[in-house]
């Protein structure tokens, strides 16, 4: 469906140069001298590149049809990961590289959101903070925290976390899934 920039909003989808987009950011310019645009900055659904493009008022775009819902990851079978819609309780599964570095994060019952277009999965969105639990990690040494250090660990979900020296294995951390970060111990 074309649209006019000006019907442009905040979190909008879009289809540009055959790829899905949406509006991240947009600025409506009208200059002393000339006609007024618009500069708009796109975030590509699949590879979350950044796109700047200046559009005049008079320019029509194609609108791509998004929908959101939660999803709860069930189990995985292969490179096939499974997921329940939480409205319509039907099973949906999504491909490992689709989920990318989701994937490493993902734990038994988490909720996600999904982007859909045309009732396909577009993009997996895990929350951005997990409780998870050490089990891999080296002993840490009487003295550890009184210098910063850092060294890696290995949490439930698989992934490798770089942690203080002072956390051991069996503890429960707080972990950052966009940037795979440790960010503070979990008291139980």
């Amino acid at each position: 469906m074309a649209i006019t920039i000006n019907e442009l909003e905040n979190g909008m989808g879009l289809v540009v140069d055959g790829q899905l987009y949406f509006v991240t950011e947009l600025n409506h310019v009208k200059p002393g001298k000339g006609s007024a645009f618009v500069r708009v900055r796109l975030k590509n659904l699949r590879t979350d590149a950044v796109l700047e493009r200046t559009y005049r008022t008079a320019e029509t775009l194609e609108e791509a049809d998004l929908e959101r819902r939660r999803m709860q990851f069930t189990y995985c079978l292969g490179d096939e990961y499974h997921f329940m819609d939480q409205s319509s309780f039907e099973d949906t599964v999504i491909s490992k590289q689709l989920l990318g570095d989701a994937v490493k994060y993902l734990q038994d019952n988490m909720e996600v959101e999904t982007i859909l277009h045309k009732n396909h999965v577009v993009k997996v969105d895990v929350p951005n903070f997990i409780i998870a639990t050490i089990v891999e990690a080296d002993p840490g040494l009487k003295g550890d925290s009184s210098r910063a250090g850092y060294k890696p660990a290995k949490i439930d979900t698989g992934a490798s976390v770089s942690v203080p020296l002072f956390i051991g294995q069996g503890e429960t951390i707080k972990v950052d899934t966009r940037t795979g970060v440790y960010v503070e111990r979990v008291k139980k």
